[in-house]
């Protein structure tokens, strides 16, 4: 069944009136979750051990459903009255007795793998963040809205994966800040589509593209430059995370490289485009993602 947000939180959210579910129940929630949802979390599922599964699932569905409170729900004081009733639901993993399906999934694998409410409560933090900012005047502070939007993810995998540990935190931090660049400077134009741009003004004025050009969607030789500079960065933070690669178990490395080596490959699709992101959506070919994966399995087999 396609996903429906507004049913499910007209089901499932806090004007819902249903009754606590079973943890089988719960599971098999998340599992539709996950499995409704884009090819990217099947492409992963398929190298993730058989007793991981059922933890993605539950984290990846509060991922999802925190996403689609923010998004899906019209925006500004609503969604964060819906954001703020969703933590309350978190909060009662931890603290209480959780009601909502994910949350009861979620609090079997929070107990399983000793994880802390942080990186659950800075998701948060970035989704009513995008409710009111909408374009980032620095660098600085547009990583600053990496580090609650993407990098919390990317602990979660480490403490799913019993990787977690002071040095390897930072350096998975760098992976998933570079993803979220990357992701960035993929959808310029689809962002502008829904008011928002993550391009720093302070780099659209270094290489003198004005606030003009951007809202005619100009590709200019000023914007070829920015977005070149743009993506040379952002491989800066996949060449320093991959440092985190020799730290990870055999199993975890496998999966994080496939995340570094899609990063890369969307930045080589900007560069191919020559770097005109306007005129269409730059894209990883369905054979360039193939070898992303046969590659993986291979390097899994070969222990």
């Amino acid at each position: 069944m396609a996903w429906d947000f507004l049913r499910e939180l007209e089901k499932r959210g806090p004007r819902s009136s249903d009754n606590v579910v079973s943890l089988a129940a719960a599971r098999a929630y998340c599992a539709h979750v996950a499995k409704s949802h884009y090819e990217n979390f099947t492409v992963v599922s398929l190298l993730l051990p058989r007793r991981l599964t059922r933890h993605f699932h539950a984290v990846y569905a509060y991922c999802r459903w925190s996403d689609d409170l923010a998004d899906e729900t019209g925006g500004g004081q609503e969604a964060l009255d819906l954001i703020a009733w969703w933590r309350d639901e978190l909060l009662a993993c931890y603290y209480g007795t959780p009601r909502h399906p994910v949350m009861i999934a979620l609090r079997e694998t929070i107990r399983r793998f000793n994880i802390t409410p942080q990186p659950f409560l800075d998701l948060l933090i970035a989704f009513e963040q995008d409710q009111c900012v909408k374009r980032y005047e620095t660098f600085d502070q547009l990583v600053g809205y990496c580090q609650n939007s993407a990098n919390p993810v990317g602990r979660l995998v480490l403490y799913l994966f019993e990787c977690y540990t002071e040095e390897a935190a930072p350096l998975s931090d760098e992976v998933c800040t570079g993803l979220q660049l990357a992701n960035f400077w993929q959808d310029v134009s689809r962002d502008l589509d829904i008011g928002r741009v993550y391009l720093p003004a302070e780099d659209r004025q270094r290489f003198g593209y004005t606030d003009e050009d951007l809202e005619a969607r100009c590709c200019t030789p000023a914007f070829r430059e920015l977005m070149r500079y743009e993506v040379d960065r952002a491989r800066g933070y996949f060449d320093r995370g991959a440092k985190l690669l020799p730290l990870l178990t055999c199993e975890a490395r496998i999966d994080v490289e496939l995340f570094i080596r899609g990063g890369e490959a969307i930045l080589r699709a900007i560069e191919r485009a020559n770097y005109d992101v306007w005129t269409a959506r730059p894209e990883v070919t369905k054979w360039e993602k193939a070898k992303l994966l046969l590659g993986s399995l291979a390097r899994r087999s070969l222990g």
